[in-house]
């Protein structure tokens, strides 16, 4: 079953970013970042192919030097993927890949250079049609303000972001989105919300250096849910130290939680007692390793026992409560079907599947006849 999320999302301008839609009524995005060696195209490629299979929208790849930015030419030439451009300290690089097709700008005001630098970069933007990013981080605020401030804080940031919002403005330039990152959930979420009631660009959100698969997972979870969850946000990116794969994977399940996108299977799964009927935990590792590769959203539900699996069973697309001697398959809220432990996981995978086809041949026909 599909919920309608109840967030009333803040009202943003739209811009556009490759193909995809930012800001607006655009469904928020789900971006990644690779870290592989930017010259090293093939493998640059291998992974933003990787991450698009994961349902990436946008990816952005770090320019550190002019050889990079002639690699990233290359990489242009071969991937349709939404492309944005790492830009640090020399804006000729950004000059460069703009020329090159980038479909947007990532840049920093703490350390891009002097305002006839940053119309530079403003001005290749407006000529090749393409949006720009600021990102401001907690970790490289411009000295005047950590001296102002001491320390970085919610107010620091957004008073680094908006200097370079203003000169965006002075440069009648407003295709741009803006992030106020942080490590620390508190400040990047009292960042973010100070930034939310002075402009009307949409914001890219993220808990910049969160950590590790788990930690930083938990880390961004909490830190985008409570902005999310306000309607705060246009686009997000998961920083963990980890695949950038599952930067997506975490991006997409943050935004299922929340009702606000709806991809792959969302498993209704109960963590597991002693009345379990069968191994939930070995069942749910088998499944999602299994239909990894799965897009089309459906709704499974695996519960061990009786005692909430009916019920679960019951809202979900296709639902597996334990029982004895047999556990019982539900499919679109009806008793379908009895299976043994031995059958379990090939019987479900099959069902899934099959439901999956069936969804995706009624929606191909929806379109032939519309």
């Amino acid at each position: 079953m599909q919920h309608q999320s109840p967030i009333k999302r803040r009202v943003s301008r739209q811009i556009k970013v490759g193909s995809v839609l930012v800001g607006g009524d655009a469904p928020i995005s789900v971006q990644s970042m690779t870290n592989t060696e930017t010259c090293d195209v093939a493998a640059t490629l291998g992974q933003i192919q990787r991450l698009e299979a994961a349902g990436a929208d946008i990816v952005r790849i770090s320019i550190p030097s002019m050889e990079a930015a002639e690699a990233f030419g290359e990489i242009r030439k071969q991937t349709r993927m939404a492309l944005v451009a790492d830009i640090h300290f020399d804006y000729k690089i950004a000059l460069r890949v703009a020329d090159l097709g980038v479909d947007c700008l990532r840049i920093n005001p703490g350390n891009i250079g002097r305002e006839d630098r940053v119309k530079a970069v403003v001005d290749a933007a407006r000529h090749n049609g393409i949006p720009i990013r600021i990102g401001v981080n907690a970790g490289s605020l411009e000295k005047d303000l950590q001296k102002k401030y001491g320390e970085p804080t919610p107010a620091a940031l957004v008073e680094s972001a908006m200097r370079h919002v203003d000169h965006l403005d002075r440069l009648d330039f407003q295709d741009y989105k803006v992030s106020v990152k942080a490590s620390d959930v508190f400040m990047a979420v009292g960042a973010y919300r100070l930034l939310a009631q002075q402009i009307e660009q949409p914001l890219h959100l993220g808990i910049t250096e969160a950590g590790g698969l788990r930690s930083g997972t938990v880390k961004s979870a909490v830190g985008l849910g409570m902005l999310l969850a306000e309607g705060i946000g246009d686009t997000i990116r998961i920083s963990l130290a980890a695949d950038p794969v599952e930067e997506i994977k975490v991006g997409f399940d943050i935004l299922k939680s929340l009702h606000l996108r709806s991809r792959g299977i969302n498993f209704i799964a109960c963590p597991s007692c002693s009345r379990q009927n069968f191994d939930v935990i070995k069942t749910m590792n088998e499944l999602e390793s299994r239909l990894d590769d799965v897009l089309t959203p459906l709704d499974v539900a695996v519960i061990g026992c009786v005692v909430n699996g009916p019920g679960e069973a019951k809202e979900a697309d296709i639902g597996l409560t334990g029982g004895t001697p047999n556990n019982l398959i539900y499919q679109d809220g009806k008793p379908d079907q009895k299976v043994d432990n031995a059958e379990l996981v090939d019987r479900l995978e099959k069902m899934i599947r099959d439901k999956i086809a069936a969804k995706q041949a009624l929606d191909a026909n929806t379109i032939v006849r519309g």
